[in-house]
């Protein structure tokens, strides 16, 4: 069983998140993309943000931590197959599937910062 302390933590570290991916999306969306879905779920895992610009998709995971590098070293090879895989599954339900292009970003939420975008965080496998 959780405690009553777990629980409140649980929840503020939701709400972070929440925050997080809010804060990202606007900072996606001033710099000219488009917000397809925040929060994508799939059988085989989440998407934080899916963001299209022209004909290049990028899918984001974003992380709220102190630095820079503790946000891009939080996003762990299994991770990244899991975000990987869900977003081929995306990919195939589009009809302009073909014409697209997919690239995975990370956006790091730093203490009292704006939002960093990490254009190609990492390549497919």
């Amino acid at each position: 069983m959780v405690s009553r302390a777990g629980l409140a933590e649980r929840r503020d570290r939701f709400a972070k998140g929440h925050r997080g991916e809010w804060l990202a999306a606007w900072a996606l969306r001033l710099k000219g993309y488009r917000i397809l879905a925040v929060r994508h779920r799939t059988k085989l895992g989440e998407i934080d943000i899916i963001a299209r610009r022209g004909d290049t998709v990028a899918i984001v995971e974003v992380k709220a931590r102190a630095s820079l590098e503790a946000a891009m070293d939080a996003v762990s090879p299994a991770a990244q197959r899991r975000i990987e895989n869900a977003a081929d599954l995306w990919l195939a339900r589009r009809r302009d599937h073909a014409r697209l292009s997919l690239r995975f970003d990370i956006v790091a939420v730093l203490p009292r910062r704006w939002p960093t975008h990490v254009k190609d965080a990492w390549r497919a496998r």
